[in-house]
Order: C-alpha cells, then sequence, then structure tokens
C-alpha cells in the first residue's frame, strides 16, 4: 500500500486523496498572496496584469460565460495564433458585459490561451475602482496611438466601434449595427499591417434589454445613457443581475491589411474596409439569430 501517493515510475497510477487536492489549491493561493503582498509579480506599460486576470478576474467571469450564459465559441481557427491580431465585435448589453465575456471565452477557449487587450471609452478610465480594474485586466484607452503600440508589440486587440451607441440602443433596436465611427481602428490595423477578426456577439442583447432611456437623468448624472429595464430600477441592486441568455460568439476569417499599409489615411480605403467589416458582422448576427430561435434556450 502506498497511502493514496503516486507509484513510482513504471508503476500503476493512484488517482489523488480529496484531501491533496484541497492541499494544493491551498498552497497556490497561499504563494499566490505571498507574491501579491511581496510585489512579486509585472506589468507591463499599459498596467496590464495577467497573473491577477487569471487568478481572480477570469473565475469569476467563467462562471457567466460557461454556467449562466451557456455561451458556445465558434471560428477559433480564424484569430491568430500568434502576433498581432484585431478583433473587431458588435457592442450591446446596456452593460458591456460582451467584452468582458469575449475576452474570457476566448482566453479559455484558444489553444495559443491569448489574452484579449481591449480599448475602452474615456469614461471607463475616469471611474475609481473601474478604471484600475480596466488596467489590471488589459485595457486601456480606445486611442489609435495605444491600439498601434500594442499591435506594433504582437498583441491581440479588441475593439467595439458602436461605443456606447451600441452599446445603449433601445431592445427595440436589438441586434441592428449603430454607424462605425471614423474607422479608427481600420488606421490603427493599416499602419501595422495586422489582420482585422470581425466577431459577432448574440446573446447580450437580452441580459438587460433595454425598454427606455431617462436623457435627463442621464445628462444630471454625466452619463451617456440612464437605462430602464423589466428590472433596473424597479428591483434596486436585483435588477443588476443579468439575465440567462443563451450566448453565441462566431469569430469570422480574417481580413488582410498589411497589403494596404500605404493606405492608412487614405479616407475612402478607410471608410471601404470599416464598411467590410460591419457587413460581415451584421450578415454573421442574422445567422447566429436563426441558429438560436429561443433567446433563454438551453
Amino acid at each position: 500500500m502506498n497511502g493514496g501517493r503516486a507509484a513510482a515510475p513504471g508503476g500503476p497510477a493512484v488517482a489523488d486523496r480529496p484531501g491533496d487536492v484541497w492541499d494544493r489549491r491551498v498552497a497556490s493561493g497561499l504563494s499566490f498572496l505571498r507574491r501579491r503582498l511581496s510585489g512579486d509579480y509585472e506589468v507591463d506599460e499599459f498596467g496590464f496584469d495577467p497573473e491577477l486576470t487569471g487568478a481572480v478576474f477570469h473565475p469569476m467571469l467563467r462562471l457567466l460565460y460557461r454556467d449562466w450564459f451557456r455561451t458556445e465559441v465558434a471560428g477559433l481557427e480564424h484569430v491568430p495564433a500568434e502576433g498581432a491580431g484585431l478583433v473587431v465585435g458588435n457592442h450591446s448589453g446596456t452593460v458591456a458585459l460582451d467584452a468582458l465575456i469575449l475576452s474570457t471565452a476566448l482566453h479559455d477557449q484558444h489553444p495559443a490561451r491569448r489574452y484579449l487587450r481591449l480599448l475602452g471609452a474615456d469614461l471607463v478610465f475616469r471611474m475609481p475602482v473601474v478604471s484600475e480594474i480596466a488596467r489590471k485586466t488589459g485595457g486601456t484607452v480606445a486611442c489609435n496611438p495605444d491600439a498601434e503600440r500594442l499591435l506594433s508589440s504582437g498583441e491581440l486587440v479588441g475593439v467595439f466601434p458602436e461605443g456606447f451607441k451600441g452599446v445603449g440602443k433601445l431592445y427595440s433596436d436589438r441586434y441592428k449595427l449603430q454607424r462605425f465611427g471614423r474607422g479608427g481602428f481600420v488606421s490603427a490595423a493599416l499602419r501595422t499591417g495586422t489582420p482585422i477578426v470581425p466577431v459577432a456577439i448574440v446573446g447580450g442583447e437580452e441580459i438587460y434589454p433595454m425598454l427606455a432611456d431617462i436623457k435627463p437623468l442621464a445628462r444630471l448624472l454625466k452619463l451617456p445613457y440612464f437605462p430602464v429595464t423589466p428590472t433596473f430600477p424597479w428591483l434596486g441592486p436585483l435588477g443588476m443581475v443579468p439575465l440567462p441568455s443563451k450566448w453565441l460568439i462566431q469569430f469570422c476569417p480574417p481580413i488582410p491589411t498589411a497589403h494596404l499599409t500605404d493606405s492608412a489615411d487614405d479616407p475612402l480605403v478607410v471608410f471601404n474596409l470599416a464598411d467590410q467589416v460591419r457587413e460581415t458582422i451584421q450578415h454573421t448576427l442574422h445567422e447566429l439569430l436563426e441558429r438560436r430561435p429561443d433567446p433563454f434556450g438551453p
């Protein structure tokens, strides 16, 4: 008898006892705390902390994307295994959970377990606590200089060109892409010769169905919108619990840009490419909605 320990090399494998698993978890947790308290961890120039992201934030979000939203991900072969890539998605949901769910699902299911460096609106980085979390998880301000620096260093960058127009639209306009701004994301891709990977996300529109926007209150609070949903503000804090919609995420074939690096400042090229990305996402959204007739199905 070996008391539940692993057998000698060449001998039969013996499963760990339940206590062994918990011992390892406790030891790992204590080691993590020791590194955090001693400052023995690394962050990059943007403030990204991969250890904290993987140990704290991803496990929490994993419960949402895997168990609550029952997320299915397809087309991961279109996301580069290494080197730069610009992932461009549709934005929705009243609260921008889609960006967080996308980044967690991508890291968990991509063979290379890549981190998605999200570009966020200025408002995100003016909010206490939220700005710190955004930086720690790899986010930065949605501006061309930051995007180009990340892409030039071979990072996978995520952007949602609709911005608050997409997140804050009414439920009656669900899955209808809003305007893509001035195409700054295209210019960043062109300058760095980075492939653009469109991604369509179905499921985010139903988590907080926005029935109305109280504009005077939004202006008073200096917010882009103040939502009224079936549960908020009527249920108070409980109204912030997202509805358990079924999510589908589809990555589309990449659009190469290496042959267009000299056209980064050509408005016609930028517009046409942005329109191509937008049409690809919109068409894919329609296909995904046909595959998911019941928003709250299994």
